[in-house]
């Protein structure tokens, strides 16, 4: 089951590329954190998720908020991503799918694909909270943007 609102987030260390890890728990508990779970880089409902936030970028550090992408892609692959779509923001491989699991936010099966991480959202607040979680089993489904805006203005 994923973790809900009202859940205590767990800090974890990611790599957005090979030889670079980016560490949570420096920003867990201490600022506003948005987690974008994408089952694939480079498809389209993905690619279109990450790109809004890179658009309204402005827009999420006004509201005091880091974000940062998360696939089970390879970092090479997530590296790659990040960079083919100028996301200024980390993309992290979970490729091990550690964190989609303990999220819980993990398909055993999607048409096919063992291990594929969730389309999924979650705003940590300062204190370590999660604020707002929306989670999808459809990868088509798109996350609703404007709950994430207002749960960072709560």
């Amino acid at each position: 089951m994923a973790l809900r609102q009202g859940d205590k987030a767990f800090p974890f260390k990611l790599s957005p590329k090979i030889g670079q890890d980016v560490d949570l728990g420096g920003h867990i508990g201490k600022e506003n954190v948005v987690l974008l779970f994408i089952p694939f880089a480079f498809s389209p409902t993905c690619t279109a998720e990450v790109c809004h936030f890179r658009d309204h970028w402005r827009k999420f550090a006004s509201l005091n908020a880091k974000v940062f992408a998360i696939s089970v892609d390879s970092p090479f692959v997530t590296d790659k991503f990040r960079a083919a779509e100028s996301i200024p923001y980390p993309v992290l491989s979970d490729f091990n799918k550690e964190v989609s699991r303990r999220y819980g936010v993990l398909h055993e099966d999607l048409m096919g694909y063992r291990g594929v991480s969730k389309r999924a959202v979650f705003v940590i607040g300062k204190d370590g909270i999660i604020k707002y979680s929306w989670v999808t089993e459809d990868p088509r489904n798109q996350i609703k943007f404007d709950e994430v805006e207002a749960a960072l203005s709560s």
